[in-house]
């Protein structure tokens, strides 16, 4: 996923519209735009100045790190890596054949993001409840 791809997904989930960031960078809209389909890179400062705006960091928002708001406190470093490979397979998403873009697709990925930490807890729920010595049903004699 490119930077004005992560920076668009952020700012859409924000409820912001291009023009409230560019505002805030005290930028022209279409100068924002430009970032968000990686036409412009933007300085350091308006990096920093738009993960302060949208809440991340300047890691996430350069693909360096998975976005800590949506990893649980009890996730493993080893949870943190499977969820980032998870974001990393930036395939596309297709409903009825046709890929999906924008806010849909952040809806199915928010969905996914949801399912695979609660499937991540119920698996370590379900290791620190089985007994330690249980043999299996076929192996009792």
């Amino acid at each position: 996923m490119s930077l004005g791809t992560r920076i668009k997904q952020l700012r859409i989930e924000r409820g912001l519209t291009q023009q409230d960031v560019a505002s805030k960078l005290e930028m022209g809209r279409s100068n924002f735009g430009h970032i968000e389909n990686d036409r412009v890179t933007p300085t350091s400062e308006d990096l920093q100045k738009m993960a302060d705006i949208l809440n991340t960091t300047t890691d996430y928002l350069l693909g360096r790190e998975v976005s800590t708001a949506t990893i649980p406190d009890w996730a493993t470093y080893k949870d943190k890596r499977d969820f980032k490979k998870l974001l990393e397979e930036d395939g596309e998403i297709m409903f009825d054949g046709v890929p999906m873009s924008g806010a849909d697709r952040q809806r199915v990925m928010d969905v996914l993001t949801g399912l695979f930490w609660e499937a991540k807890q119920m698996n370590k729920h379900k290791k620190n409840t089985e007994p330690k010595d249980a043999t299996p049903d076929d192996a009792k004699g």
